[in-house]
């Protein structure tokens, strides 16, 4: 039993740590480029701002959609460890959806400049941010088709190959933006925009290194990816969005929360704004652990579910939760004993003038340290129920704890009764907690619910039709 158990936690830590590092390669392209942005001026990065956060609203509905590819890849290698056709049929309604949902996603942020001025944005400002948005739009297939392969290399849990690759993307997003932002090495300086073409060239690389890898490796090239990927699969793709839809819902209802958050916490005063932006860096820094952990425990609990086996399904869960809530103990513990240390990563802390901003930080790293376990058990919980195809449950639960819980209990408490900032994290807790442990109910009732198969493997007929070679 014991050693099985070991296994597992082998299994999940090898598995898990380069996802996350992964993740955080990947939100070092973004700071990457705020910073450049920065050197231009302030103008600059505040059209970089605008745009970027119109161009993040799309990308991830768009990355939850397509993240539907590990839980029904890794079901199917559970169902049939030597699964060819199933994987790459997958695989393939997987670049399929990518391509489909960036055809919305170019149009929305082609007309950029018009949507921001309709939220009532500066002109100078709406027209420098939709010059920039019209070069970083062509990154959003490129990106989704990387993820598309990069959830297939993770349900055959060989993580470290888009670690690599996403290693080299920050040194070339680092060397394009300084070519073609500045004009050095013989470019054109092309400000902005040229952050923008920087962005795309970078995403290029992500899909076409790990395109390689895929054609190149032994482990990969046996299922022929590539191969007659015009062919439709219509029930598979058909599937693959029901999958895929709500997941998208529950990233963007989880995300726009803190964007509504930050926008009552401008209402407030900028110092108390300034705050907030430090706090929740440093809250997102370390929810890099939880999401990796999760992807992890969608792949592992995913290949249980395939193989129709509830204690392999139970273990891997299990594991992905405990190592999880370990992680966010020691993170709650530094944000409550070492509160001065982390913010000084931001401001200079013994400039008198930064003493208010600091005291709101020191106050917010408290709330933020009291909903670490909530939000790392929640995004864990999330990937766990991946693993079972359970996301429709999932995405009602969020938008009942997010929107209808904890943004209102917010706004009463910050405004009506006068906690200002405080009101709004003790909302921002609240609403975590709630999904946490309404998430947490449904995984324990899973095999009430119905969510564990209990046939045998022998005995399993296919999830999808197979309609097509």
């Amino acid at each position: 039993m014991w050693s099985a158990w070991r296994a597992e936690a082998r299994a999940m830590v090898a598995l898990g740590w380069p996802l996350i590092l992964t993740n955080v390669a990947q939100t070092a392209m973004t700071t990457t480029d705020v910073i450049m942005m920065g050197r231009i001026g302030p103008p600059a990065l505040a059209a970089g701002a605008l745009a970027a956060n119109l161009y993040f609203a799309v990308l991830i509905f768009c990355i939850g959609l397509v993240t539907a590819t590990a839980p029904m890849v890794a079901s199917e290698l559970g169902r049939h460890r030597h699964s060819v056709r199933d994987v790459r049929r997958t695989v393939r309604q997987g670049f399929w959806s990518a391509a489909i949902i960036s055809v919305p996603g170019w149009a929305i942020l082609w007309n950029g400049e018009v949507i921001l001025l309709a939220f009532g944005q500066e002109k100078d400002l709406a027209a420098a941010a939709g010059s920039y948005l019209r070069t970083l739009q062509w990154s959003l297939l490129p990106f989704l088709l990387y993820l598309v392969l990069r959830s297939f290399v993770a349900a055959l849990e060989r993580p470290m190959w888009p670690l690599a690759i996403g290693m080299v993307a920050i040194v070339f997003n680092a060397l394009a933006n300084w070519c073609l932002m500045f004009g050095h090495l013989g470019f054109p300086a092309l400000g902005l925009p040229g952050s923008g073409i920087a962005t795309t060239l970078s995403s290029s690389l992500l899909f076409v290194g790990l395109a390689g890898v895929v054609l190149i490796e032994r482990r990969f090239r046996r299922y022929h990816l590539f191969g007659h990927w015009w062919r439709p699969d219509w029930p598979r793709l058909v599937a693959f969005w029901r999958l895929g839809l709500p997941i998208a819902a529950t990233i963007t209802l989880e995300v726009t929360i803190f964007n509504a958050a930050a926008f009552l916490m401008g209402l407030l005063s900028s110092a108390e704004l300034a705050a907030h932006a430090i706090a929740i860096q440093i809250a997102s820094l370390a929810f890099m652990v939880p999401l990796g952990v999760g992807q992890a425990a969608t792949v592992r609990v995913g290949r249980g579910y395939g193989a129709r086996d509830p204690e392999a399904i139970r273990r891997a869960g299990w594991m992905a939760f405990i190592i999880c809530m370990g992680f966010m103990t020691v993170t709650a513990s530094a944000m409550v004993l070492l509160p001065d240390l982390l913010i000084s990563v931001f401001l200079d802390t013994e400039d008198p003038a930064n003493a208010q901003v600091i005291g709101f930080a020191i106050l917010f790293l408290a709330f933020a340290a009291l909903f670490q376990a909530a939000d790392g058990g929640q995004a864990v919980l999330i990937g766990m129920l991946r693993g079972l195809h359970d996301t429709r449950v999932p995405m009602l639960i969020a938008a009942t704890g997010y929107w209808i819980i904890g943004l209102p209990l917010g706004a009463v408490l910050a405004f009506p009764l006068g906690w200002r900032g405080a009101g709004i994290w003790t909302g921002l807790a609240t609403g975590l907690g709630v999904v946490a442990l309404l998430l947490m109910w449904r995984w324990l009732r899973r095999e009430r619910n119905g969510l564990v198969p209990t046939r045998s493997k022998a005995q399993a007929p296919l999830d999808l039709a197979a309609a097509h070679p």
